[in-house]
C-alpha cells in the first residue's frame, strides 16, 4: 500500500522510477559487473568469471524479494545484494563478487548514476519552462502593466519583462545545474578508508576503467565515501530551483487576487473551487507548487548536515539520503512541469490589467513627470517636493488630478497640458523593456546552458 504522495499524488514516472528499490538494486548490479569486468580486463579474476557475473548482474535474475528476505536475515542491504547475486552465479564465478570491495564503493557509484540521471531530467524541465516564459515574453513585450513595490503599485513596467526575468533566473539555474552534474559524476574504487589498499598495486587503474565504463570520472582521492559536499550542492540547487517556482506561482496566485485579476489559472466548465462557496476560482495549482517548494527547501538543511560524517566515514548520512534524495528530486520534477502547464494556460484579463493602470489616476506617473521637470530645468528636489504635494491633495482630498497639476503655477512654468498629458502616459514611460525582452529572447533561444 502507498503511503508517501511521491508515490500516488506528485510525481511522474520517469523520475520516480528512478528511485524505485528495483532500480537502485538494478544499479548496484550495474557496478558489480563493471567492477569483475574491469578486475578481469587486469586479469585479477578469470574472463568467464566476469561473464557471468555480468550475464547475471540482473534483476530479472536477482530478484528484490530475494535480496529483501536475505537483508532480514543478515540487516545489511548491500551485503544481502552481494549474496543474492552469488547465489544465482556459478560456484566458479560466484566467489569473485564484490572482490576487494567495500559496500560504498558500489553504493556511491550507483548514487552517482542514479542522481547524475535525475539532475538529467531537472535539465529537461528547466529548458521546456524557459522556453514557455520566453514565448510569453516575446508575446506580451508591449504589453504595459503597473509595476508594484511593498504590495503598492509603483510605475509601469510589462509583462514581457515579468516573464524575461524569471526566464534567465532560470537559465542562470540550468548554468549551475551543469557545474553540479558535473561534480556528482564521480564514483570510486577506494575501500574501507580510501587507500586502496583491497584492489592492489592496480587500483588507480582499476578504478579509472571501472569509471570510464560507467560514464563517470574517478573521485580524484576519497576515504570510503564520496564526500558529501557533491551532493550537498545538487539538493541546494533544487532549493534555489523549488524557489524560483515558488516565486513565479505566488507572483500568479496575488495577480489572481479578486481585487486585482490580471491573470488566472485556467479553469475547467466541470471544475469545482470550493466546497462550499460556488463562485470560487481557487489558483490552487499554484498553491501546491508553492506548497511543495517548501518541502525541497527544507531537504536543503539535511543534505548539508550530511557532510560533516566523522573520521573516514560513518551511517549518520544514510537514513537522511534515503529520505532527501527522492524526495528532492521527485518533487522538483514534479513541481517544474506542473508550473509549466500552469503557464502555458495561464489566462491574462487586459481589461483588467489596463484598469489597474489607471486605477490611481495618474499618480503612478509622477517619477515620469518629476524626470521630465528636471528635465525642463526644475531642481530636482523642487520637483520632487512639488509633486508629493499634489499627490497628497489628489489622494487625501479627492481632488482631480489634471485640475490640481494644471492649476500650479510653478508646473505650469515649465509645461502645458499637451506635455503633461504626454508624460502621465503610462506607455511612454515603459523605458528600454521592451529592447530588454528582445535581448533576453535572443540570447536565450541560442543559449547552450545545461547539459
Amino acid at each position: 500500500m502507498s503511503v508517501h504522495p511521491i508515490e500516488f499524488r506528485y510525481f511522474y514516472d520517469d523520475m520516480r522510477n528512478l528511485f524505485t528499490e528495483e532500480a537502485k538494486l538494478q544499479n548496484w548490479l550495474n557496478v558489480e559487473a563493471a567492477l569483475a569486468r574491469g578486475h578481469a580486463k587486469l586479469g585479477h579474476i578469470p574472463e568467464a568469471a566476469a561473464r557471468e557475473i555480468t550475464a547475471k548482474a540482473n534483476t530479472s535474475l536477482v530478484k528484490l524479494d530475494r535480496v529483501k528476505k536475505i537483508e532480514s536475515e543478515i540487516n545489511h542491504d548491500l551485503m544481502a545484494m552481494v549474496k543474492g547475486l552469488t547465489e544465482v552465479c556459478s560456484d566458479s564465478a560466484g566467489k569473485y563478487v564484490h572482490f576487494g570491495a567495500t559496500s560504498y564503493d558500489i553504493e556511491d557509484t550507483a548514487l552517482a548514476l542514479q542522481l547524475t540521471g535525475a539532475l538529467k531530467i531537472i535539465d529537461k524541465d528547466l529548458k521546456t519552462l524557459r522556453g514557455t516564459l520566453v514565448d510569453l515574453a516575446e508575446k506580451h513585450k508591449n504589453l504595459v502593466c503597473i509595476g508594484r513595490t511593498h504590495g503598492q503599485q509603483a510605475v509601469p513596467t510589462t509583462y514581457g519583462l515579468k516573464f524575461a526575468i524569471y526566464a534567465c533566473e532560470l537559465e542562470r539555474h540550468l548554468d549551475r545545474l551543469a557545474v553540479a552534474h558535473e561534480r556528482l559524476s564521480v564514483g570510486k574504487m577506494s575501500g574501507a578508508v580510501g587507500s586502496q589498499a583491497s584492489f592492489g598495486k592496480d587500483a588507480g587503474l582499476l578504478q579509472s576503467r571501472i569509471m570510464a565504463e560507467l560514464g563517470l570520472k574517478a573521485a580524484e582521492v576519497s576515504n570510503q565515501v564520496i564526500q558529501r559536499d557533491r551532493h550537498g550542492e545538487a539538493i541546494c540547487l533544487l532549493a534555489l530551483i523549488a524557489s524560483t517556482a515558488d516565486k513565479i506561482a505566488k507572483e500568479i496566485r496575488n495577480l489572481q487576487r479578486t481585487e486585482i485579476g490580471e491573470v488566472g489559472e485556467s479553469f475547467s466548465r466541470k471544475q469545482v473551487g470550493s466546497s462550499t462557496m460556488p463562485h470560487k476560482r481557487n489558483p490552487f495549482k499554484s498553491e501546491r507548487v508553492c506548497s511543495l517548494a517548501r518541502v525541497v527547501r527544507a531537504q536543503a538543511g539535511a543534505a548539508l548536515e550530511n557532510i560533516a560524517l566523522e573520521h573516514e566515514r560513518d551511517l549518520t548520512n544514510s537514513a537522511a539520503e534515503r529520505v532527501i534524495f527522492p524526495e528532492s528530486f521527485i518533487l522538483t520534477d514534479y513541481l517544474l512541469r506542473q508550473l509549466n502547464e500552469i503557464i502555458i494556460d495561464l489566462v491574462l484579463n487586459e481589461e483588467n490589467i489596463k484598469r489597474n493602470l489607471n486605477f490611481t489616476g495618474g499618480l503612478v506617473m509622477f517619477e515620469s513627470l518629476m524626470i521630465g521637470l528636471v528635465e525642463k530645468g526644475m531642481g530636482r528636489q523642487e520637483a520632487h517636493e512639488i509633486l508629493r504635494v499634489a499627490a497628497g491633495e489628489v489622494w487625501v482630498e479627492k481632488k482631480n488630478l489634471m485640475e490640481v497639476l494644471s492649476a500650479n503655477k510653478q508646473i505650469r512654468r515649465f509645461m502645458g497640458e499637451d506635455e503633461l498629458e504626454n508624460y502621465l502616459n503610462p506607455r511612454n514611460y515603459i523605458g528600454t523593456a521592451v529592447e530588454q525582452v528582445e535581448a533576453v529572447v535572443k540570447n536565450l533561444r541560442s543559449s547552450n546552458a545545461g547539459l
